[in-house]
């Protein structure tokens, strides 16, 4: 039986002809959802990048970060 705890592999797609801002490195950048935010992550330098949905932006205040968002069920 599967504990409801442990969470289940994201799977990892690359994007195509994209750049890291960091490394500048060529097609090196894995893209994943974690809690509903997506994730960038440079496989060579190990450069991150999170991005939330709009709606979620709008109610970020100014030097905060998006770390994840919680849904009861």
């Amino acid at each position: 039986m599967i504990n409801a705890l442990n969470k289940t592999k994201t799977r990892k797609r690359f994007i195509a002809g994209a750049v890291c801002p960091q490394c500048k490195a060529l097609d090196t950048l894995a893209l994943w959802r974690e809690d509903q935010v997506e994730v960038v992550e440079c496989v060579k330098c190990g450069h991150h990048q999170r991005q939330t949905d709009e709606q979620v932006k709008k109610h970020v205040r100014p030097h905060e970060q998006v770390i994840g968002i919680f849904h009861p069920e």
